[in-house]
């Protein structure tokens, strides 16, 4: 089975920076893309950003050029720097792996989500 934990969030003012991780373990055969996704209260869950397996990413209009996603293949990790945070990024954020588990001889793919990881920002 594939776990992720997450960690890093917490409470900043506005302006400040945070760094979030996601470390995957178990029985990994590979880890194809490694996302972050965030909730606001009352809102829907909306992607923060995406990194493939290559190195490519895809980061949202509304935090592009503040937040870089970034991964360490060798240690199964995403990383999250967010900077220059504001209070409208205040939300629930949510790890996401997409990855194929190794079972003996099979293989089989999933998703898995984190735990979720708090941030608050203050103005």
């Amino acid at each position: 089975q594939v776990q992720l934990v997450e960690s890093g969030g917490g409470l900043v003012q506005a302006g400040g920076s945070l760094r979030l991780s996601c470390a995957a373990s178990g029985s990994i055969f590979r880890i194809n893309t490694m996302g972050w996704y965030r909730q606001a209260p009352g809102k829907q869950r909306e992607l923060v950003a995406i990194i493939a397996s290559g190195g490519s990413t895809n980061t949202a209009d509304s935090v592009k050029g503040r937040f870089t996603i970034s991964r360490d293949n060798a240690k199964n990790t995403v990383f999250l720097q967010m900077n220059s945070l504001a209070p409208e990024d205040t939300a629930v954020y949510y790890c996401n792996v997409a990855a194929v588990a190794e079972e003996g001889l099979r293989y089989r793919s999933l998703e898995v989500w984190g735990q979720g990881t708090l941030v608050t920002v203050s103005s």
